[in-house]
């Protein structure tokens, strides 16, 4: 048995196959954790999300921002892109989606050590702040009114800060924008910047006063390391806290895979042939 860790997809269904082929997955014995991010801008979201059901038992996912941005389309909040639509217009687009609704924002498991979310968990956000968040919103976006809660989410302007008195949408805004977009933070008080996408020690990060958000000075303990992705630019990172998976397969980069069973980590990278042109 192997339990792999593995980044951001995003529809680059080939590559998929092709790494689970290099590490011997096999679906009966072994698990994957998927860090989010599962479709999107890749040529075959579908093929991801269908083959992604079909080992449903195998797996562990989180939910990235290219996933609720799927589900807000199939509801009808946002005007889907071309490598969705076959997700939206499939016969089986309503049992896709209601599956993937039922993924959480975070998995943890004291074993192994690890904790994983697609985006990481916000400076502010300790162990048990994160668990008790993510699960708030699991619960808004599983419910009947998911399709009310997600347009509500979309109008509402994103909060830098973590405020428990603020207003419940804006508190699950803050929460959603942490567990699947957030990169950076402000050093001096945790605030989270949702518009910086490069790589730490850009001149213009320095200039903003922005840290990565597992670099702040006043971030909580989460107990368990963390895994995630969403951070194409930063590419494969582990500092022993900290493990970020996106390694840019969707700009024509790698697709990347660690096992997280053994007590030092494995890596196994499949180089993608495709790739867009412009990295954001």
């Amino acid at each position: 048995m192997a339990i792999w860790a593995i980044g951001d997809i995003q529809g680059c269904y080939d590559s998929f196959r092709e790494l689970l082929k290099k590490i011997e997955f096999n679906e009966k014995k072994d698990t994957l954790w998927i860090a989010g991010d599962l479709v999107n801008r890749g040529d075959k979201s579908l093929e991801v999300l269908e083959y992604l059901y079909s080992i449903k038992s195998s797996i562990k996912v989180v939910l990235g921002n290219h996933d609720i941005a799927l589900i807000a389309s199939y509801y009808g909040i946002k005007k889907p892109n071309n490598t969705i639509l076959p997700i939206i217009k499939s016969p089986h687009s309503k049992k896709l989606i209601n599956w993937l609704r039922s993924q959480p924002f975070l998995v943890w498991d004291f074993k192994l050590n690890f904790m994983m979310s697609h985006a990481g968990i916000s400076p502010q956000f300790d162990f048990g702040m994160a668990v008790r968040y993510a699960s708030r919103i699991e619960k808004k976006l599983q419910s009947k009114n998911a399709k009310s809660w997600l347009k509500d989410i979309f109008n509402t302007k994103s909060m830098e800060i973590f405020d428990k008195n603020a207003s419940p949408i804006n508190i699950d805004k803050y929460i959603l924008d942490s567990f699947t977009r957030m990169r950076f933070c402000r050093a001096k008080d945790g605030r989270l910047d949702f518009e910086q996408k490069g790589k730490p020690k850009h001149s213009k990060v320095v200039y903003k006063d922005l840290v990565p958000w597992f670099e702040c000075p006043s971030r909580r303990s989460t107990t368990l390391r963390v895994i995630f992705g969403h951070w194409s630019t930063l590419g494969y990172w582990y500092d022993g806290n900290v493990l970020c998976l996106d390694t840019g397969c969707l700009w024509g980069r790698e697709l990347s895979a660690v096992r997280i069973d053994k007590k030092s980590l494995k890596l196994v990278q499949v180089k993608c042939k495709k790739g867009l042109k412009i990295e954001v």
